[in-house]
This record gives C-alpha cells, structure tokens and sequence, in this order.
C-alpha cells in the first residue's frame, strides 16, 4: 500500500482517521484519559484517549514529548519521600511539583489536556 498516504492515527473501532497529530489533539470527540509510565524509556510510556465511539486509544508518549519545551531533570524522585508517586496511578494526569526526571511528561500531559478543540463539524 505504497500510495496511502501517512495518518497520525486510526481509530481500530469506527475507523476515524487523523491525518495529523494536530487534527487529533484539536478533536472534541477525543478525551485524555491516563498514562501509563515506562521507567526503562520515558518516551516508551502511553498516553490513553477515550474517543467517543467508547473506544481507549493508546499512544506512546514519545509522540508528544517534543511539545515541552522546558527542562528535564536527570534524576528520579520515584519512591523517594518528595514523590507524590503520580506516575504509579494511570488515571492521576496532575502536574508533579518535584524536579524529577519524569517530570517532563507530566507537563506534556498538561500540554495535551489544555490543547484547544476545534468543533467543525457544523453540528
């Protein structure tokens, strides 16, 4: 299938597509939901989207992270007693208020959460 042209993302359930990551963040039928960490590789970690076909999207993080612009910490704060534990809970999307090499990912999560939706389907 050489002539198909890229997409960002395919819903498996009603076939939605999205050309673009922009399209897909911009979607008001898409909702972020959870993440799920990878402490091996940060980039290695999902973000979960519910779409409104009542389907959960995953996506790895790595595909977001160059949205964060600020600074990553080189150490991690993980089990310490400074750590809130945030990354541990899939469901917790709170920012995390320790300079912790996870960090970053959190503000990515802050990103996507405040990404404005473009509603053009005329409804």
């Amino acid at each position: 299938m050489a002539d198909e042209k890229a997409i960002f993302k395919k819903c498996a359930k009603c076939q939605t597509v999205w050309e673009s990551r922009d399209a897909f963040l911009q979607d008001p039928d898409l909702d972020i939901v959870g993440y799920q960490v990878s402490f091996s590789d940060l980039n290695e970690g999902l973000f979960y989207f519910n779409h409104s076909c009542k389907t959960t999207l995953a996506i790895y993080a790595g595909e977001f992270t160059d949205l964060y612009h600020g600074p990553i910490f080189g150490n991690r704060a993980t089990g310490t007693e400074e750590c809130p534990g945030h990354c541990l809970h899939k469901s917790v999307l709170r920012p995390c208020p320790v300079k912790c090499e996870c960090g970053f990912v959190r503000e990515v999560l802050q990103i996507i959460r405040n990404w404005p939706k473009i509603d053009d389907r005329g409804d």
